[in-house]
């Protein structure tokens, strides 16, 4: 919690029930969920959030650097509380997203010449396929 506070003060947000919760809940959803997803679980006990607060909390906190953001590859875009350096397994057929830790993905280079016209700040490696349940 202390961490969410540090961070809220630090962008000058306001310290929010609803900020908390969605936090709260993002925190303890381990599969990359959607606004829609955290929205739907956060309506059934407090019917007064509105979808717009969940999308854009959540989006301030991929701003603000509490979440990472997912991108939905043309689905809805994911979050994922999870801010440590990982990459991503996709299932094409059900859009399952799983967490993968690899140092070598970890360490790609940039391609010759691209620090001329772009600076990488950041590398994410998304592996896309079928999970063992699809597969079958």
């Amino acid at each position: 919690m202390n961490r969410i506070k540090e961070a809220f003060k630090n962008a000058g947000l306001k310290f929010t029930p609803q900020r908390v919760l969605i936090y709260k809940l993002l925190l303890n959803n381990k599969d990359h969920p959607s606004a829609d997803n955290i929205y739907q679980k956060i309506h059934k006990k407090h019917p007064n959030i509105s979808f717009d607060t969940v999308h854009r909390t959540l989006l301030s906190f991929a701003e603000i650097g509490l979440v990472r953001l997912v991108e939905g590859y043309g689905d809805a875009k994911r979050f994922d509380p999870d801010i440590n350096n990982h990459h991503h397994m996709r299932c094409l057929k059900c859009g399952k997203i799983m967490d993968f830790q690899n140092t070598a993905y970890d360490n790609l280079k940039e391609p010759a010449g691209i620090e001329k016209q772009f600076k990488v700040i950041s590398k994410k490696v998304v592996l896309e396929g079928y999970c063992k349940k699809c597969s079958k």
